[in-house]
């Protein structure tokens, strides 16, 4: 069942088209990636989805609401959740009490009396940790934690909105492969199973090709390419354009990805 749907976006910047008609739908319990070449147009069209920028025309509709040109704030109201990719933490505070900031928020307690925070929706707190592997660090300061860790406490965080939607910047940027794959594959299970619809961006296609459920190759701004990962992977055009052309992504394609990080 279709959740997400985006159409025929469009967003310049002076005379650069960093989006043209973009096209796509995002169904429920299934990952799409949206992957390309740097400057290809994915952070805009991420932006545009999750409000941080205004399209100059289409539409972004949500279980059929347009949510196009809303504030950030009130998207993640309407259920979609965002990660980023350098992880968005408070290192001062413990896992439990970032989790407990998110819960706190979305309920607008933050701009009632002062009250002691410290137990308020701790138990709700506790459980997304668990949900995510974290329940043991609850008490753990965020600085403490090794970068994979903070990772899965920024994904009990996107959670806490209970999302329709999880919006994904590059969730596996600076981890370790065996790290990318275990995120990747929590975030996969834990969307089939809740029925939450995922769209990432990533440079790693190791994660892209073992995860994704639906591609899309996007390039110059535009979509030139979408499918599975065989298909995607088999496309002639986006071997020439996006690939290098010469490029085996059977296994282990990472670094040969134009604009992928080794």
């Amino acid at each position: 069942m279709t959740l997400l749907s985006v159409e025929r976006l469009e967003k310049s910047f002076g005379g650069v088209h960093a989006a043209r008609g973009v096209t796509f739908d995002v169904e429920r319990g299934r990952l799409v990636a949206l992957i390309g070449p740097n400057g290809a147009g994915k952070s805009t069209t991420f932006n545009m989805i999750g409000g941080q920028l205004a399209p100059d025309t289409g539409r972004v509709l949500l279980d059929g609401t347009d949510i196009a040109g809303l504030a950030p704030r009130k998207i993640w109201r309407l259920g979609v959740g965002r990660t980023f990719q350098v992880a968005q933490t408070f290192l001062s505070m413990t896992v439990v009490e970032n989790v407990q900031m998110a819960l706190i928020s979305l309920a607008g307690r933050t701009r009632g009396f002062w009250t002691d925070a410290a137990s308020i929706d701790r138990d709700e707190a506790v459980a997304l940790l668990a949900r995510v592997g974290m329940a043991a660090d609850a008490d753990r300061p965020c600085r403490e934690l090794a970068y994979g860790d903070v990772k899965r406490v920024e994904l009990a965080i996107a959670l806490a909105g209970s999302p329709k939607l999880l919006l994904m910047d590059e969730p596996t940027a600076g981890m370790a492969p065996k790290e990318r794959g275990e995120l990747m594959q929590l975030t996969a299970d834990i969307a089939r199973a809740s029925g939450i619809g995922v769209l990432f961006t990533e440079h790693d296609m190791d994660a892209v090709f073992g995860h994704a459920d639906h591609i899309l190759v996007l390039v110059r701004g535009e979509i030139i390419a979408r499918g599975t990962a065989d298909e995607v992977r088999s496309n002639a055009r986006v071997r020439e354009v996006y690939l290098g052309g010469t490029a085996d992504l059977t296994a282990h394609g990472t670094a040969r990805a134009a604009g992928a990080r080794p």
